[in-house]
């Protein structure tokens, strides 16, 4: 490929991670908590279909931003009364959002449009368009720097840079604030928080809520940027992904956005590589080329889960000592 096909590559690459940066990002905050989330793919597919809807019927995409972080926010507070509250099975909640999502998407999108699950399609406002950088069009013919500043990181949907950026910004909440600090306790060892006179239910709480409102940027990026609307499944396992990038990267920022990246460019290279034929080998299946981020996902987890160190007292329910 010559340097324009990789610029469109490496473009492409920041489109299709920033869903799965903004819903691993959602998962670090909750299982740095303690409360294991498989349920990242149920939250992301409610709020895609949560925000395409009213922005189908409003006409605005950040209507359709705020009902999609609400939605996912609220299945996010189910996940969390049947963990924190309850102290039910972690695995099973999540397990049960995403057949919730799964199912309940599809019902509601036939009953309220009468189109086969889907939504109608978003145009002009309803939708978040590209965003031009200050003088990207003045510098685009410099060498080098022209081509990267307007061609790669201008251009984008709002919710691109806003992705990010929430790495900074959950790298400095995490091991710079007061909240980062106790919210890796609780996910560590809840009984020290709780001597310490700090509620562990209701850090936990935040985390599942913080880990609800990025699920519903996600979700929305998904119904109103990269698409023009909702479509039944739409995340095709986005979560799950995200969930081994998060695996991957050892509950840290900045290497889970690194391995969201990654996804992202084997998302954005297996377009690109369908028929071409390799040496000895022949030509590229495309179902091998549309699977290769989801082998990389088995390889992951099959490579890093037992080296991986995740929180101590996560997947358990804590049980306040009387």
């Amino acid at each position: 490929m010559d340097a324009g096909a990789w610029i469109n590559v490496i473009d492409s690459t920041i489109r299709l991670s920033t869903p799965l940066l903004f819903a691993a990002l959602a998962g670090l905050y909750s299982e740095r908590s303690g409360i294991f989330d498989i349920s990242l793919e149920g939250k992301m597919l409610i709020a895609a279909f949560a925000s395409a809807s009213a922005a189908a019927v409003w006409g605005s995409a950040m209507l359709g931003l705020l009902v999609g972080v609400l939605a996912a926010t609220g299945f996010s507070l189910i996940h969390g009364l049947a963990s924190i509250t309850y102290r039910g099975n972690q695995i099973v909640s999540g397990v049960a959002i995403n057949f919730i999502a799964a199912g309940l998407t599809i019902i509601l999108g036939q009953a309220w449009f009468a189109q086969g699950g889907r939504t109608p399609s978003l145009l002009g406002d309803a939708r978040f368009g590209a965003i031009d950088l200050p003088w990207a069009a003045a510098i685009a013919d410099v060498p080098v720097i022209g081509p990267i500043y307007a061609d790669i990181l201008s251009g984008h949907a709002i919710l691109v840079y806003v992705a990010f950026l929430m790495v900074p910004l959950t790298w400095w909440v995490m091991f710079r604030t007061r909240f980062g600090l106790r919210l890796r306790a609780v996910g560590e060892n809840p009984a020290a928080v709780d001597t310490a006179g700090i509620s562990v239910t209701w850090l936990r709480y935040r985390a599942v809520i913080i880990c609800g409102i990025l699920t519903g940027f996600a979700g929305s990026y998904l119904a109103m940027a990269q698409a023009a609307g909702f479509t039944r499944d739409m995340t095709a396992g986005k979560g799950y992904i995200a969930l081994a990038a998060l695996i991957f990267a050892n509950w840290k920022p900045l290497p889970v956005m690194l391995a969201c990246l990654l996804f992202g460019f084997l998302d954005a290279i297996s377009i690109r590589v369908r028929g071409v034929e390799i040496p000895l080998i022949g030509e590229i299946s495309v179902q091998f080329v549309q699977a290769l981020p989801y082998i990389l996902t088995v390889i992951l987890l099959a490579g890093f889960v037992g080296k991986a160190t995740p929180p101590k007292a996560g997947g358990v329910p804590y049980v306040k000592e009387r």
